[in-house]
């Protein structure tokens, strides 16, 4: 038998089908927190949130390379804009209160808060890092 901490992690990110299921995972162990790729269920880890910004940090900076600095800022970033209050519109849009927790882990794709900071969080790692040419 195999077994796992307490309050596992469980990211079963295959897609379309992942690993184990969303509802069969919390079942076997309802102290985990559970993400997939799907959007169809809470915690959707999606490349989404991340990539377009971090370009666009980069692009505006004109970087001559996407470095380690600039990565960890954007995921800085995300973090930070996912401990925060909601906005009323992004709940409405999924018809439940996104608090930060167990069901609600990263910013939903549209959560307008990622194209305003996380650009400008990679910027800056751009510009004190060396690799900003503008």
């Amino acid at each position: 038998m195999i077994s796992m901490a307490a309050r596992p992690v469980i990211f079963a990110l295959a897609n379309p089908v992942p690993e184990i299921g969303y509802s069969q995972a919390r079942e076997i162990r309802p102290d985990a927190v559970v993400a997939t790729g799907r959007s169809d269920i809470p915690n959707q880890i999606n490349n989404v949130l991340a990539f377009p910004y971090l370009f666009r940090g980069a692009l505006d900076t004109l970087s001559t390379t996407i470095n380690e600095e600039m990565k960890l800022a954007a995921a800085h970033a995300i973090a930070a804009i996912a401990k925060e209050e909601t906005p009323r519109e992004i709940e409405e849009s999924h018809g439940r209160r996104l608090v930060f927790g167990k069901e609600y882990l990263l910013p939903t794709p549209g959560d307008r808060r990622l194209a305003e900071r996380v650009p400008a969080a990679v910027a800056m790692a751009a510009m004190k890092s060396g690799v900003a040419r503008r």
